[in-house]
């Protein structure tokens, strides 16, 4: 038997949130064969972005239920019963909290409809219950009321029965908890930490630095570390006793702080960035007829490289976009092999310089427009991106060619030459990760401002 149930709530801080309706439906695989849906007095304010999407408002509680009135009936119905929720770690979470502030250990063994959609209907784009039950032709009505979400559970999980042949996910799927719940400690490290862009430091309870990151939102990544399962991430959670945070409003910056940090401090469970963080590389010539010819290779130390890459197939992917960009030859820019034109020369899209029908000269300053654009070796140049606040900006300096370090300053403060730009300059490390780490960010497509400087400025 089967006890498919939605939940709405106050919204707020974790494990702080209050029920605002419940809907559950007792199935036994075929049919319903009892249901429970009421309203439920949350005895605190719901938050105005949960009013706005479910309907539920404050005065529509005012005489419902509270929840130890109905906290019997919810017993009754769904013992002997799986409970069944999409995105079960959630309802089941909130009900035991609910139960546990009454003083009663509310246990059943759970299943969640995502888990078992994404094995039994893989390749959907998405396996949020809208989008799902939507691509699977199971009607909806009532989105985001109790009601509706469980009438549209009760579907999806009857299909998934049907799907689930031999039983075999159904029973690896049943357990106590979803997920491992996290314990109080890591509940309280979460609730003091921002959503914003940034590098993250664990720390032990000596207060040395175990670990250090980087996530585009430092709660949402770390809250992933604190759920994660595997053995890394279990034995973390166990010696990690505070976390502090530094905001960086852009993701270069995260980067560059985060590769400096770790090869700096060396953190017990950091492994990745101790070693380079790229394989390949593009490198330039000249042949005997004067051409610059491209060419990719393994990443040297002792060897000067255009840029470099984190995989041989990016590398080989980027060179032929760039190929095709500057119009160059197939052959000359590393990609064919052989004598002869090239194939591009039979397209149109090389001008000849396989066969020096295109003057070297000619050729060469469009291979070296790339280079230039690429690679930035002896160039003064600053990047301003997104600062930590909406009225200030970040400012990456890189000066003959190196990256010397980083800064902040107000939308209102002129940036008009060198010696002030390098006032504002914290200085940091340059490596041959922190270099790839700008090429290859400034490779896709990012909202930094490029500014070209004299050393004269």
């Amino acid at each position: 038997m089967y006890a498919i149930l939605d939940i709405e709530t106050t919204g707020g801080k974790y494990n702080e949130e209050g029920i605002t309706e419940i809907a559950i439906y007792k199935f036994d695989g075929e049919k319903v064969v009892d249901q429970f849906i009421s309203l439920v007095n949350p005895e605190q304010p719901i938050q105005p972005f949960v009013v706005n999407l479910t309907g539920i408002n404050n005065e529509m509680l005012r005489n419902a239920p509270k929840f130890y009135e109905v906290a019997k009936r919810i017993v009754e119905i769904t013992t002997d019963c799986v409970l069944v929720a999409h995105n079960a770690k959630f309802d089941y979470r909130i009900l035991r909290t609910e139960f546990r502030r009454l003083g009663y250990e509310f246990e059943r063994e759970s299943l969640c409809t995502v888990e078992l959609s994404k094995k039994l209907i893989p390749g959907l784009q998405s396996y949020s219950l809208g989008k799902l039950v939507r691509a699977l032709g199971i009607p909806l009505s009532d989105r985001h009321r109790a009601a509706g979400d469980a009438q549209a559970t009760v579907k999806l999980f009857k299909m998934l029965l049907n799907k689930d042949v031999e039983k075999n996910i159904l029973k690896t799927h049943i357990r106590k908890e979803p997920k491992r719940s996290l314990d109080t400690k890591l509940v309280h490290i979460l609730e003091e930490l921002p959503s914003s862009t940034g590098v993250y430091y664990f720390h032990d309870e000596n207060g040395e630095i175990i670990y250090v990151g980087k996530a585009k939102n430092i709660r949402k990544r770390i809250n992933q570390h604190f759920t994660n399962e595997n053995a890394k991430s279990r034995e973390m959670q166990k010696k990690v006793a505070s976390v502090s945070f530094e905001n960086t409003g852009n993701e270069l910056l995260a980067l560059l702080k985060e590769n400096q940090e770790i090869k700096e401090l060396k953190p017990k469970y950091n492994r990745a960035l101790k070693r380079d963080i790229f394989s390949h590389a593009l490198y330039h010539f000249k042949d005997d007829n004067g051409y610059i010819n491209l060419k990719i290779g393994k990443a040297s130390k002792t060897k000067k490289s255009i840029t470099t890459f984190s995989t041989l197939r990016s590398a080989k992917n980027s060179l032929q976009a760039w190929i095709e960009e500057y119009e160059l030859c197939s052959r000359l820019g590393g990609v064919h092999n052989g004598s002869g034109n090239c194939f591009n020369y039979t397209i149109k899209s090389c001008h000849g310089a396989c066969i020096e029908e295109e003057p070297a000269e000619a050729y060469n300053e469009r291979v070296e427009k790339l280079i230039t654009r690429y690679s930035y070796e002896n160039q003064n140049m600053i990047l301003i991106g997104r600062g930590r606040d909406i009225d200030e900006k970040c400012a990456i300096l890189i000066e003959d060619g190196e990256f010397k370090g980083s800064g902040y300053f107000n939308l209102n403060y002129q940036i008009n030459n060198l010696d002030i730009i390098k006032s504002i300059i914290t200085p940091m490390r340059n490596n041959r990760d922190a270099q790839h780490i700008i090429q290859s960010y400034l490779r896709k497509k990012h909202h930094f401002k490029i500014v070209q400087l004299s050393v004269h400025e």
